[in-house]
This record gives C-alpha cells, structure tokens and sequence, in this order.
C-alpha cells in the first residue's frame, strides 16, 4: 500500500467528519472511492490504497463517495453526500445512473470550434446546478479560433455569473488560470463531450502524462475516447480532479430546481405572468411572450428550457410510475409474509 498521510488532501472535512460518532471512531475508517471498475471501487484511506468488492449487499455508491470501512477493509456505510451527478441510464430503461459524488467544482469544457453548442452547455449546466457544485466553464482550442470573443460573449448571456475562461490546453501557462479552483482540499471535475480536451487538460494539471490523447476529426470536430472509466487523481495543488468520459446521452433526471437555476431569468419571468397557469403561448399579460419579443429572451434559449422541461417530466413520471410498481409489489409481498404467518400460527 502507498502510504496517505492527510486525508484532507483528498476532500475529507468538516462536513463527512461530523457525520462520524465517536464510537465509529474505535471500529471504522473513513475511505474515498477513486475508481469505478466492474468487479470493484479502488478507494484511498489514512492508511493507503486498497479495493472494495463491488456486491449487491452495497448500497449505490459512485465515485467521489465516502464510505466507512472496519478493520478489515469491509463496508459498513455510506456517508451523506455534499453533491450528486446523475443522470437518466443511457437507453430505454428508466433508473437512475450515478456519475460522481462530493465534487465542489467542475470544470465543464467546451472546445472553440463545431463542438461548441450553447443548447448542450445549458444541459450541462442544469445537472451542475442540480447537483450543488459551482461550474467554470473552460473554452479550449483558444489558439485555433479567429474569433474567441465571438464565442465569449455568446457564453456570458447564459449566465453573467458564469466564470468563463477561453484557454489553450496545450499551454501550461493558460492552464495555470483555472489555479484559484484547485485549493488544496477542493475537488473537481472535468465534463465534456469527447475530444474537447479534458485529457489534455488532466495531463497539464497533474504535470504527468496520464491520459492519452487524440486528435479530433477535422471535417466535424467530433471527438474520439480517450478517456474510458472515471477516476480521481491527485493533484501537485493539494486538489484531486475526476476526469470523466465523454457522454453521448446526457439526459436530465430529477432536475426541476436544476433546469430553474440554470434558467434563472425564465423562471423569474413565469412568476411575473398575469396567470399563474399561464402556459407562455397567447395568453395576455404573459411576460415570457413579452421578453421574447422584446429580445430579452433568445428563441432557442427558450425552446431548449421547453426541451430540458419536458424531458424532466416525462422521465420524472416514469421514476414515479416506477415507484409506485415497486411500492405496490412491496406491499403485496408482505401481505402474502402476513398471510403465511396468521396460517402457520393456526395449525
């Protein structure tokens, strides 16, 4: 085992240490997952590197969470998380799919060429705002675009509270802006499509060549994976950052107040109609209607927060339908537990 002596450095606080009794204290230890893998959660602990068996004893755990283990390296619980990345399970099926845990920044990277979209960013920026950790959005390939201010100006309509940072990855003096987020105790996280330049990045942040790199398709800016599995790694600053894979499917999952957040203008808006049950089409004294003729509001801006609203609900209904089923055999299980045991205690 490599030797860990703070675990601080690797984001325990206040926060996790206050859930600890003190009994706990004399049987358990704190641990951090870093690696997600098929078999097994790689975690660090005071006491170095070891593994978690992955069983369906567990409880959903992702990285970035902090668990206590016994004195054998076993499970024994979850603590509460600072912050939740989830989304929708990619396909058909209607559950939800963990991301990462406990990240107090990410870093959310857009790259100055076909690969930027400000309908995507948005959707990025509502599970950021959902799942309670700042957001900085990084512009890369600064050093191959004619007009990065174009591109900047664009962003900051999105959220003027926004901190947009235009860079060259490749740079490592332009990476040495992103410095004030990386304190020594904070963790990030790297979100983007693929071949934006989040390995690159990585790589300049540790100052180790950790994540292979690849050159984008030059016809569309499309991106290739690099990076395949999500994992924490230390970094010189005292910080740890996840890099994560690029996802082609991103959709929203229990992100009302995320989707509000990331259009806080619309939402403040909707409160000013003349109905309460306005639905922003025809109806008079509607103050959406009004911005968007005004200007004030964006057509596409609007037509995505309507995409990202139905997308919530209809997904939403379907985890309640869900509930409901799972709730319902539940019942139906422990009638049919009672009914055997009034018929045992008869005989």
């Amino acid at each position: 085992m490599t030797t860990v002596l703070d675990l601080s450095s690797w984001g325990w606080n206040r926060f996790f240490q206050q859930q600890c009794a003190l009994d706990e204290w004399e049987t358990t230890f704190p641990a951090r997952i870093t690696a997600h893998h098929r078999t097994h959660f790689d975690v660090v602990t005071s006491k170095g590197h070891t593994s978690l068996a992955i069983s369906a004893s567990l409880p959903p755990l992702t990285v970035g969470d902090w668990i206590l283990l016994d004195a054998q390296a076993r499970f024994v619980r979850a603590l509460d998380r600072l912050s939740t990345f989830a989304r929708k399970s990619p396909g058909s099926a209607h559950h939800k799919q963990l991301i990462a845990a406990n990240i107090d920044t990410v870093l959310l990277t857009v790259s100055l060429n076909h690969d930027f979209n400000l309908s995507r960013i948005e959707r990025y920026y509502a599970l950021c705002k959902e799942a309670g950790a700042e957001v900085v959005l990084v512009l890369t390939k600064a050093d191959t675009c004619d007009d990065v201010a174009a591109y900047t100006s664009a962003a900051e309509m999105l959220d003027p509270l926004l901190p947009i940072l235009a860079i060259n990855a490749l740079d490592a003096a332009a990476v040495q802006q992103l410095m004030p987020w990386c304190e020594a105790g904070k963790t990030l996280a790297l979100m983007g499509s693929s071949g934006v330049g989040k390995s690159t990045l990585m790589n300049q942040l540790t100052g180790r060549a950790l994540q292979r790199t690849a050159d984008i398709r030059s016809d569309d800016s499309k991106g290739r994976h690099t990076t395949t599995a999500r994992y924490l790694q230390a970094l010189p600053s005292g910080a740890v950052l996840l890099d994560t894979p690029g996802m082609r499917e991103l959709q929203l999952f229990d992100s009302e107040q995320g989707i509000k957040d990331a259009f806080a203008e619309i939402a403040q808006w909707a409160n000013q109609c003349r109905y309460n049950d306005c639905q922003h089409e025809s109806e008079p004294g509607c103050r959406i209607q009004r911005a968007l003729q005004a200007g004030e509001l964006s057509p596409r801006r609007w037509r995505n927060y309507c995409k990202l609203q139905r997308e919530q609900e209809r997904n939403g209904a379907t985890l309640a339908e869900k509930r409901a089923r799972e709730r319902d055999l539940g019942r139906y299980y422990r009638s049919v537990q009672n009914n055997s045991r009034k018929q045992k205690n008869r005989r």
